[in-house]
């Protein structure tokens, strides 16, 4: 019985704490000509359901025409994820001229 409760406990910490982060890319014409980036957080409230300030892109690339978005949740964010419970969800854009 302890064993089986051992075992449960240890899947569950598991499933919390190795889950992956998520990214997606978008290429905006022919994409990031150099390794300048601009970085911004993204808030959300209630597991990403509710934005409350979200980084425009377009804005950050600036009068670039090719560049490249990346936007993820990165440790920090995810951490700061699990302390709050999923109340406040942070994500990372990064945008590369």
């Amino acid at each position: 019985m302890k064993n089986n409760l051992k075992i449960m406990i240890f899947m569950v910490i598991s499933s919390i704490t190795l889950t992956s982060c998520y990214s997606y890319t978008s290429v905006v014409g022919k994409g990031a000509q150099n390794n300048v980036q601009v970085t911004k957080w993204n808030h959300y409230l209630f597991e990403g359901l509710a934005p409350v300030g979200v980084s425009d892109s377009k804005q950050m690339a600036g009068d670039a025409e090719n560049y490249t978005v990346l936007t993820k949740q990165t440790f920090l964010n995810g951490l700061i994820n699990i302390f709050t419970l999923g109340i406040y969800t942070p994500t990372t854009t990064i945008v590369t001229k």
